[in-house]
């Protein structure tokens, strides 16, 4: 098995860029109102604002521009006004590891906020036959503790800002050579035709219904049509269950729903995903069957992860059909993902199978996920930004050595 950790400094200017000036604030991730109003802080007259929105629109979504200086149509003396008052730039790449079967895992550090330092999240890129998904992270760590994800094993700093969330999307987009330019980035992978990244779900590290408005406005621009253009049925917003946000999730945003379930009875559930406490799964499912725009064309998906002897029985399998009758639905099963310390195990290829059978016989697709990126702690529940596992190990550390001197 071979895992390539890449030297991810930029080989040319479309390349991703420096980390942006913390002083200066970020065109992208405002919607169109608020760049209007940006623009016209800068002194752009009031008849030409929407021009100008619309043309720096196109550089940002549709051309991956990341350098005013890129902006051609546009005259030299707004380029060094919008140079001097805000910054477009990407975020630093710290790291970019490639599995054996293709998968990607990026490190990305963002600048201080405030008084606060920098920090660092995890995206991933899953490249299929005929589509590339994009996990994308909505909070630096989370605040979930689910007991089988190593993602919810760190605290949450923050969430991420609509800017944060974007970059992830265009930093990977430039890295692939996914954007329309002359010059394509060293190393990067580039498609025969169409796009490398057609889907994105917001599956990475945190609880995106807990930063509902920066994730939000994030996905509206990345579905606008003279954009990033993404279809919202190629959008999937995964929750833990925030009962509250997910009708507006539907009405505000309209992008696909998935719901990690991965328990069919409260008592188990209320371990496995300690919000059920909160919202039990009769509230969680209830909001689910209301959920705007729900039909056999826009399956909510379930995800359920397999752990052996805990939440794989062929009981378990018959619940779950009980469970989601009448809600228009599809069952991801999802071989469980170890990682360092965890208490669970996989359950057995033939024991996820006979539940996978239970399912489908009761009407229901349940692909079993395929285990990708395992090798360099990409996959589904493996999500921890590098420096948190550091300081873990250098805690551990510690801890031992003092153990050795007492």
């Amino acid at each position: 098995m071979t895992v390539t950790l890449l030297d991810a400094t930029p080989a040319s200017a479309a390349a991703p860029a420096t980390t942006p000036v913390p002083d200066k604030p970020s065109l992208i991730g405002l919607d169109r109102q608020a760049l209007g109003e940006a623009l016209a802080g800068i002194g752009v007259p009031e008849r030409q604002i929407r021009m100008r929105v619309g043309q720096l629109w196109h550089w940002l979504y549709v051309r991956g521009a990341s350098d005013f200086s890129e902006m051609t149509n546009v005259s030299k003396d707004l380029r060094a006004r919008l140079d001097a008052a805000f910054t477009i730039a990407r975020p630093e790449m710290v790291s970019e590891m490639i599995s054996t079967d293709g998968t990607r895992k990026w490190l990305f550090r963002f600048p201080p906020r405030g008084a606060g330092r920098p920090v660092e999240i995890e995206t991933v890129y899953i490249p299929e036959e005929g589509r590339g998904t994009l996990c994308v992270s909505s909070q630096v760590g989370c605040t979930l503790t689910c007991s089988f994800c190593h993602t919810g094993t760190q605290r949450l700093v923050r969430n991420l800002t609509a800017e944060e969330i974007l970059s992830q999307i265009l930093v990977a987009r430039d890295r692939l050579g996914d954007f329309p330019k002359g010059e394509i980035p060293a190393g990067a992978a580039v498609p025969s035709e169409g796009r490398l990244v057609t889907n994105i779900v917001m599956m990475g590290m945190g609880e995106p219904l807990y930063n509902f408005d920066a994730v939000k406005t994030a996905l509206l621009i990345a579905s606008d049509g003279d954009g990033l253009s993404l279809s919202k049925r190629r959008i999937t917003l995964s929750t833990s269950g925030v009962v509250p946000m997910i009708e507006r999730t539907g009405s505000e945003i309209g992008c696909m729903l998935a719901i990690s379930l991965h328990a069919v009875r409260d008592e188990l559930r209320d371990e496995l995903v300690p919000i059920n406490k909160k919202w039990n799964l009769a509230e969680l499912l209830e909001a689910c069957r209301n959920y705007p725009g729900l039909n056999n064309a826009r399956r909510i998906t379930f995800e359920y992860v397999m752990l052996k002897d805990v939440n794989d029985s062929l009981a378990d399998a018959r619940e779950l059909v009980r469970l989601l009758k009448g809600i228009p639905a599809k069952i991801n099963l999802i071989p469980f993902n170890p990682w360092p310390g965890s208490p669970y195990e996989c359950s057995d290829w033939e024991q996820i199978e006979a539940f996978a059978e239970v399912v489908n016989r009761a009407g229901y697709a349940s692909p079993i996920r395929t285990p990708r990126g395992r090798d360099i702690f990409a996959a589904c529940g493996q999500l921890k930004s590098e420096t948190e596992r550091l300081r873990a190990r250098e805690r551990a550390a510690l801890e031992a050595s003092a153990a050795g001197r007492a």
